[in-house]
């Protein structure tokens, strides 16, 4: 007995010194293919860094060239959009989505009063035409797109100041309040916004069978937020939505 316990013993030992190399292997692998991996990202860096310099001018004037010129930043964790001490100054990119935000965070709140914190992209861009909105901070960029008030709105929400975007429907809406709307609100935003701006009540339960309980707990939310108006009529309860009504009549 004592001697097969010997053997078993050696055995063991054999394959935990197997176990030790192959361990020993795999951090070597692990740790070669991590230096490689921050090489490449290193040269895409470099290459990326002279591509900008090469189109400031069109990153700056293009909307639609900018919104790709930072899809190709973010895999790579870069942000042109740093301060002034970045080696990207001289995109001057910072300096215009900072103003662009605060821009865009004033006519929130200047609606907030009308449309409860919910406002769409389309109908802020159309308050900057109409005032016609100019960029002290960066003169080069004259032109700016939907996308760029989304990057404007995320350096917002960053700083957590209770902005950030949500989709309802097709329809991209910015949320200025904490409120936390969950699926349900936004469904019944999506199903006014599909009527027009108003509904009552019973056409939501009829849409999407919900039971009258849970559309007036949405619907509660909305009201008392602000973010939805009620107006009766002929015995009829009608709950309007002034973003996605406005929305409709935003050209």
């Amino acid at each position: 007995m004592a001697h097969r316990r010997g053997r078993a013993g050696i055995g063991a030992l054999k394959k935990k010194g197997e176990t030790s190399k192959f361990t020993k292997k795999a951090e070597e692998i692990k740790t070669t293919s991590l230096k490689s991996a921050m090489e490449t990202v290193k040269q895409l860096e470099i290459k990326l860094t002279k591509f900008a310099k090469a189109h400031h001018k069109t990153i700056a004037k293009d909307p639609a060239f900018r919104h790709k010129f930072l899809s190709m930043c973010a895999p790579l964790g870069v942000d042109p959009l740093t301060t002034k001490k970045s080696f990207w100054s001289f995109l001057q990119m910072g300096d215009f989505y900072h103003e662009l935000a605060v821009k865009v965070a004033e006519v929130c709140f200047a609606y907030r009063s009308r449309n409860g914190g919910i406002m769409s992209i389309k109908e802020v861009q159309s308050v900057l035409l109409r005032r016609g909105t100019k960029f002290r901070l960066n003169e080069v960029v004259t032109n700016y797109s939907a996308d760029d008030i989304v990057v404007a709105i995320g350096k917002l929400k960053q700083l957590g100041s209770g902005f950030r975007t949500v989709k309802v429907g097709g329809t991209q809406m910015i949320l200025s309040v904490p409120t936390e709307l969950d699926n349900d609100h936004v469904q019944v935003i999506q199903l006014a916004q599909n009527a027009g701006g108003g509904i009552t009540l019973n056409s939501v339960s009829d849409m999407i069978g919900w039971e009258d309980d849970r559309v007036k707990r949405a619907m509660d939310l909305l009201l008392s937020e602000g973010m939805a108006w009620i107006d009766r009529y002929e015995g009829l309860e009608y709950y309007w939505f002034p973003s996605v009504w406005k929305d409709s009549f935003v050209m």
